[in-house]
């Protein structure tokens, strides 16, 4: 095993031990919307706070379809807020169209059985 091989092993070792984990083994809520839709714009910093207050526990993404139009051909959007909560697999658990609030997200989430709440 070369130095570089060994490294990598001891530095992902000393990651499963410390209990960390990866991002991309993380559940998902991708928020499809736009910089100028209002219901979009009042997401805005429910999504921020999640993003903050939830790191570690589950990733949050905003995505503007208006400037990405090939993500909501992708994710399938027909109208904007689209909320769609992922499992770490990537596999889609639950989608929501519209506004919704944070406490609406967090009890969605635990309804897919992810309790986030012990912060």
């Amino acid at each position: 095993m070369n130095l570089f091989n060994r490294l990598l092993a001891i530095g992902l070792l000393s990651l499963l031990l410390s209990g960390t984990t990866y991002a991309g083994n993380l559940p998902k809520l991708i928020d499809l919307g736009a910089d100028k839709c209002v219901p979009c714009k009042m997401m805005a910093p429910l999504l921020e706070e999640l993003k903050q207050e939830q790191a570690g526990k589950f990733d949050v993404e905003f995505i503007d379809v208006w400037k990405h139009r090939d993500m909501a051909s992708k994710y399938r959007v027909q109208m904007i807020p689209t909320q769609i909560f992922f499992a770490p697999d990537g596999t889609e658990l639950y989608r929501h169209q519209g506004y919704i609030p944070k406490e609406d997200i967090l009890k969605q989430w635990q309804k897919l059985g992810y309790d986030f709440s012990g912060n």
